[in-house]
């Protein structure tokens, strides 16, 4: 990996803590109390709208990576909140920790995620 991408890490990182909206939205119910799924949706459409503004802004050399690698460390991170807060929550462990197909579809979802929202940025950034 090439020494300017590994200074990409922060934004990352960054970006895939922003979209910790979701799930945090969902456990503390606003999600239900606003209605289901148009909640959902325009969240992921407002973090998927900062994730390009923010690479295209900082003029990433990859974004298509960039965004892949977001969508995946958002991945990882939404199924560690899970693991912590379900117990904590009903009770027991939940969610896609307890099932290996549940845990390679919400890394997957989110890499797909990322990769279109990449393939968006790196689109505005050809035409500017």
């Amino acid at each position: 990996m090439d020494r300017q991408f590994q200074t990409q890490w922060p934004l990352i990182l960054g970006l895939a803590a922003l979209a910790l909206i979701r799930p945090i939205i969902s456990m503390v119910g606003l999600s239900e109390a606003i209605g289901q799924p148009v909640v959902s949706i325009a969240v992921t459409l407002l973090i998927s709208l900062v994730w390009i503004a923010v690479v295209v802004r900082a003029r990433v050399s990859r974004p298509v990576v960039t965004l892949t690698l977001t969508g995946l460390a958002y991945g990882v991170f939404a199924i560690l909140i899970s693991a912590v807060f379900t117990p904590i929550l009903t009770g027991q462990l939940q969610g896609p920790a307890t099932n290996v197909f549940a845990l390679v579809s919400v890394l997957l979802t989110n890499a797909l995620w990322g990769l279109i929202a990449g393939l968006i940025a790196q689109t505005v950034m050809s035409r500017g």
